[in-house]
């Protein structure tokens, strides 16, 4: 906790910057304030609350603006150690959205049911529609339980993905902007989703029972093993690693530094 005077000194320089008082040629600092506002508040303690209350906006902007900067600041020491560390996975026979030359490749480790995945590939689109031919796009499967309806759509998924990728990315993008119909009617939903974009249903049935489905599964999730991902979202901006659903800005930062790099 912060001593009350350094609390105090921040009150007396917001009211300031507020401008809380009326406009003076010198105004007081916030040393000098501080007495006065100390006696004020122990006096008066609703003025906080009226202060906090009409600056709330304000307040929370200023907050947010400091720990979006702090976790930005976090990346990016943590990047910097990243990039000395290749990380090797598997990206045969999986589909890719954007340019195969792009100079930077967003690979995510993803879990169709996972509510901070759906959050992330909303960002992801937004990303890659604002630096199109710059950056592509592979989705690796990571479901939480591969035996449950996680694990059973990343099934089709790969199986619909060996018939069409564009079809692929069509059911991933259901399966996702459709998540709660996915929860609610599990794979009935995937079968008539796969039905609607015109899948063969008889070779993907056939596929996704198969051993090569099977295999491709079993790859993405050891590349997660080895990359000891614990929790879903997780992703690559080349070798430079974000967890979690975080904001776009943090992939803007990371893919501006990747743009540079490879030059």
């Amino acid at each position: 906790m912060k001593p009350a005077h350094t609390v105090l000194g921040a009150l007396a320089a917001l009211s300031l910057a507020f401008g809380a008082g009326p406009a003076q040629a010198a105004a007081p600092t916030a040393q000098e304030l501080r007495p006065a506002l100390e006696q004020l508040l122990r006096e008066n303690p609703e003025v906080l609350l009226d202060f906090m209350r009409e600056h709330c906006e304000s307040l929370l902007d200023i907050v947010q603006q400091g720990s979006d900067q702090r976790r930005l600041a976090n990346f990016e020491a943590q990047w910097a150690h990243d990039v000395k560390e290749p990380k090797k996975v598997a990206t045969r026979n999986r589909p890719r959205m954007g340019s195969s030359n792009a100079r930077v490749q967003i690979i995510s480790f993803s879990d169709f049911t996972c509510q901070y995945c759906l959050r992330a590939e909303k960002t992801i689109e937004e990303v890659l529609n604002e630096y199109k031919g710059k950056v592509s796009f592979i989705f690796k499967n990571m479901p939480l339980e591969r035996n449950g309806l996680g694990g059973l759509a990343s099934n089709y998924y790969i199986a619909i993905s060996m018939l069409d990728e564009d079809k692929a990315w069509e059911f991933y993008m259901t399966m996702f902007k459709e998540r709660e119909a996915l929860l609610l009617n599990g794979e009935k939903f995937m079968r008539e989703t796969a039905q609607k974009i015109g899948v063969d249903m008889k070779k993907m049935d056939s596929l996704r029972r198969g051993k090569e489905v099977a295999a491709i599964l079993n790859e993405d999730l050891q590349d997660a093993d080895n990359l000891h991902i614990e929790g879903t979202p997780y992703f690559l901006v080349n070798n430079l690693v974000i967890r979690g659903a975080v904001p776009k800005d943090v992939f803007r930062r990371a893919i501006e530094l990747e743009l540079e790099r490879t030059k």
